[in-house]
């Protein structure tokens, strides 16, 4: 089935197009998504939230860019969209907490033991925390380009932005990631 017939058919109604545009890039929707909300069930959530956007808009779809693009354009946003969302509802309740404890002086539970050796889940959460800690564009164009593997011409697509952008926002981000990176194990491995 190509892509025109995969639109044309949704437009139409056809439940088999839908169903074949589920199962050719569910697992990509779900991964990208994944990559920004580190949560498997949110990601699952945001997936089946991605293909209801596309079944109610495909009308919308002027074939100005490849299907594949839209889709991530569209998981890309929702998932930048749940992560404010949260990020917002977190810091309230954080807020929320900490003057309702009345304990101003808690000292961090977060705090790192340099006696003890780095395993690979620590590893892999500080250097989520430094990707996290990226601009949203760098962070975007790093993830989709390292972690799901999309090309420079498919990440301008996504993001509406020239080739030139995307190298630039690439290469900024693993220069951010490496002083950070660097940072944190001269601080905590010596």
């Amino acid at each position: 089935m190509t892509e025109q017939d995969i639109v044309s058919g949704i437009k139409s109604g056809d439940q088999k197009a839908f169903r074949f545009l589920v199962d050719k890039y569910q697992k990509m929707v779900l991964n990208t998504c994944f990559q920004f909300v580190k949560d498997e069930d949110d990601a699952k959530d945001l997936t089946q939230d991605v293909f209801i956007e596309v079944f109610d808009s495909i009308h919308k779809f002027r074939g100005d860019s490849k299907l594949m693009t839209w889709l991530y354009r569209i998981a890309v946003n929702k998932s930048l969209n749940f992560v404010q969302r949260n990020k917002r509802k977190r810091l309230f309740g954080n807020l929320e907490s900490f003057f309702s404890s009345g304990n101003f002086n808690d000292e961090s539970s977060d705090t790192y033991n340099a006696d003890k050796p780095l395993d690979d889940t620590e590893r892999s959460k500080y250097l989520y925390q430094a990707i996290e800690s990226l601009s949203q564009n760098q962070r975007i164009a790093f993830s989709l380009h390292n972690l799901d593997g999309i090309s420079y011409a498919q990440i301008a697509d996504v993001m509406n932005v020239s080739v030139s952008s995307v190298e630039s926002l690439i290469h900024r981000a693993k220069v951010n990631l490496q002083k950070r990176l660097l940072d944190f194990y001269k601080n905590n491995i010596e």
